[in-house]
């Protein structure tokens, strides 16, 4: 294990006091990225300062951070599969709350929290796994390991499941997984005590679609389905009462003219519901959508470059000035100011991060 550091102890209290303050960077160290860096975040203009960074985990693909902002959580993005917890005591330190848990399942690409489990989601071998959050912040072994089936018509993506998202639903009471091979989300119901997940029903998406990520809309009766296999956004009506997602549309997030294979990889939706943006791999750029007043029809204002390659993930600041993209290829996180009248992203600045994959701020 390595480990580097600056003196990064000292914060700032600006505009959205200490929200945003820092930011958890993961990347593909078996790709040559550091793991998990630790930056701190200029409160003026929200550039990023790296003050220390640790290899604990390998292939820190994805982050999550508990509910009280003082335990991080990473997925290990391995043929084996694991998830790991550290202790934000010292937020400019991580420290690691015991060994990754293998989480019974092969690559996990993402995670979530949700009352008192973490899941994640398996992408090798299609599933969906629960471990449970113990007191303190740290891991058991998975309580469960739920398996998505099926499989879509583009053979060489879609022989089987590939569960790549678990995202909770505002109400708190439903946990949709996004499955690439499937083409289809799974949605679980939460036991409103524990958190615990129990399968709840499979929404199919257009058959070689390819289903990535998914995003909400801030009032909570929209959701966004970003799919890889083609480069559109899905726009659905999501019943919480129910647990129901309909798909009721769908818009592409690049020009019809783009001439280079797409794949789309983050959803962002603003805080105020007027716009989403999209992380475009192959035409490298961040789409700009406008939503509607319901949020049932996406329309494509524009592209930009994304200020590198291979734009792997792609997130907003908490007071909604900045996004930033995580360039893998490139290796550089880049972060963009975005015009409040247009939504329109400005690339303001970047720094490298060798094999960057995520960005967390807390």
């Amino acid at each position: 294990m390595t480990d580097s550091s600056q003196d990064g102890r000292s914060g700032w209290n600006g505009a959205g006091g200490r929200r945003g303050r820092w930011a958890y960077i993961g990347s593909f160290t078996e790709a040559g990225g550091p793991g998990l860096t630790v930056a701190r975040v200029d409160a003026a203009t929200g550039a990023l300062t790296p003050v220390h960074s640790t290899d604990a985990v390998v292939n820190p693909s994805y982050l999550a951070l508990s509910p009280g902002g003082d335990v991080l959580y990473a997925v290990s993005e391995t043929d084996e599969g694991a998830a790991a917890a550290f202790s934000l005591a010292d937020p400019a330190r991580p420290e690691p709350l015991g060994l990754p848990v293998p989480v019974r399942g092969e690559g996990p690409t993402h995670l979530a929290l949700a009352g008192s489990w973490l899941l994640t989601a398996n992408y090798g071998s299609g599933s969906v796994s629960a471990l449970p959050v113990r007191t303190g912040g740290g891991l058991g072994a998975p309580s469960a390991v739920l398996p998505h089936r099926g499989r879509g018509p583009v053979a060489d993506r879609q022989a089987g499941p590939h569960a790549h998202a678990v995202v909770p639903d505002p109400s708190g009471r439903w946990l949709l997984s996004v499955d690439l091979g499937t083409d289809s989300v799974w949605s679980y119901a939460l036991d409103p005590l524990s958190g615990a997940p129990s399968p709840h029903r499979e929404e199919r998406m257009r058959p070689g679609s390819g289903p990535r990520h998914l995003a909400f809309h801030p009032r909570g009766d929209r959701a966004y389905v970003l799919n890889e296999l083609d480069p559109i956004v899905t726009a659905c009506v999501w019943d919480a009462a129910t647990g129901t997602l309909e798909p009721i549309g769908e818009t592409r997030v690049v020009p019809a003219d783009a001439g280079q294979r797409t794949y789309p990889s983050a959803p962002v939706v603003s805080a105020d519901g007027r716009f989403l943006w999209a992380a475009n791999r192959g035409h490298d750029s961040i789409a700009t959508l406008a939503l509607d007043a319901p949020g049932d029809a996406p329309e494509l204002l524009g592209t930009v470059g994304c200020g590198g390659h291979w734009p792997r993930d792609l997130t907003a600041h908490p007071d909604g000035r900045l996004l930033y993209a995580a360039n893998e290829r490139s290796g550089d996180v880049t972060w963009f100011t975005v015009d409040p009248d247009t939504g329109i992203p400005a690339r303001a600045g970047s720094v490298g991060i060798p094999a960057a994959s995520c960005v967390l701020f807390s």
